[in-house]
């Protein structure tokens, strides 16, 4: 693979997100028990880039204090969109750093990378821009595209569902004229976006589509963080240690030998599982997670520092840093509908989302479907039965 260089989307905050992206940029959200930006660096370094340029912007510190100035050896350079204008106006950020061709891809998508290869190639050979092109059932939720004889012929955002096949991927391949192109580009709303440029060159019919057929996963709103742990838990995609027929657990983990582990789970450093204790199937637990004796924990992902005390079930549950859920929590699971915004998402399976730093007492319930703000109290006895908002307290 020719280019060496990457670019890495990653200051959005991911506001449909909400509330798990209060205190942290999408990016940042785990898949499985790492960063979605670390399957994304994992890609890059992986297809053979040398240097990250990463664009950063919403609570930017997470970013650049969790990687450093290198991963796996590579040298990462932070670039900063002070104001979120745009994906076309953060991508000109890296302009100042940036002196050949280079990738561009979305920070906040699971990828591998043949597709990042896929793409380079393309590029390499034809010297046009290159675009990933991804086959979906459901394409309403992202840009769609259209490609005749391996040309993007028509680029088309958020359209009517069952009208497309392919979307847009976000792995892109662009010379240095991408940057003249972007300033070229009319702002709409006082923003920039990289799809208006791509308008413009599809157009001139100087842009190719790569369909590819690897992993490609997205997280739009909270339920979607449980697809994403399932998907990278069934290719391995997790830092491995102990492995046994798709369990892993961190050398510095603690589980107790009357704990039951069902696969595929990934048990991360400095965790602790009590006896008695389920853990699994599809469960990803964080750095230094406690699951106390006698709980169920399934379908679920729980972030760093989350503590679970004895006699709890959790199904369905998505959990940020520093959760403390009391003995006897319950969150059922899903199907549910959704509240997100002033949306109603109907038959999502989601149990809860528990948002960073949030108490539960103690025989707490949670109906299904429903999210708590980060900083909020449930007290002792209390059936969570909707959206609970951040510094809430809640008794019975």
């Amino acid at each position: 693979m020719e280019l060496d260089t990457a670019v890495v989307l990653a200051a959005g905050e991911g506001t449909r997100l909400r509330p798990l992206t209060r205190n942290r940029p999408k990016p940042m959200l785990p898949a499985g028990n790492r960063p979605i930006l670390a399957h994304v660096f994992d890609a890059l370094v992986e297809a053979g880039v040398e240097r990250l340029v990463t664009v950063v912007g919403y609570k930017r510190d997470r970013v650049q204090d969790h990687f450093g100035p290198t991963y796996r050896g590579i040298p990462i350079t932070y670039v900063t969109q002070h104001k979120q204008l745009g994906s076309g106006h953060a991508l000109l950020q890296a302009q100042s750093v940036v002196d050949g061709p280079t990738l561009v891809l979305n920070g906040d998508r699971l990828i591998d990378a043949a597709t990042v290869e896929a793409v380079a190639d393309t590029f390499s050979a034809t010297g046009d821009p290159a675009l990933a092109v991804v086959e979906r059932q459901d394409t309403s939720r992202y840009g769609a595209v259209e490609v005749r004889d391996g040309v993007i012929s028509d680029l088309v955002e958020k359209p009517r569902e069952g009208d497309y096949r392919l979307i847009n991927g976000g792995v892109y391949a662009f010379s240095a004229d991408i940057f003249d192109a972007i300033e070229d580009t009319p702002r709409q709303a006082g923003e920039l976006a990289l799809t208006d440029t791509l308008a413009t060159l599809v157009d001139e019919n100087r842009v190719r589509g790569v369909e590819v057929d690897g992993m490609w996963v997205d997280a739009t709103y909270p339920w979607d963080l449980l697809t994403v742990a399932r998907e990278v838990l069934a290719r391995g995609r997790v830092v491995e240690s102990d492995r046994r027929e798709q369990v892993w657990i961190d050398d510095s983990a603690r589980v107790h030998n009357e704990a039951v582990l069902q696969a595929p789970v990934v048990i991360g450093p400095d965790c602790e599982v009590g006896p008695d204790a389920v853990v699994g199937p599809n469960v990803a637990l964080g750095a230094n997670v406690t699951v106390g004796a006698n709980t169920v924990v399934q379908r679920s992902v729980l972030d760093a520092d989350t503590r679970v005390d004895p006699g709890s079930t959790l199904l369905d549950t998505i959990t940020g840093q520093d959760v403390h859920l009391g003995a006897s929590t319950v969150v059922p699971g899903g199907p549910a509908d959704v509240q997100v915004g002033t949306e109603i998402f109907e038959d999502q399976r989601l149990g809860a989302v528990i948002a960073d730093r949030a108490r539960a007492r103690g025989d707490v319930s949670f109906s299904p479907g429903s999210l708590v703000g980060p900083n909020a109290t449930l007290n002792a006895g209390v059936t969570v039965d909707r959206n609970v908002s951040e510094d809430a307290e809640v008794t019975r």
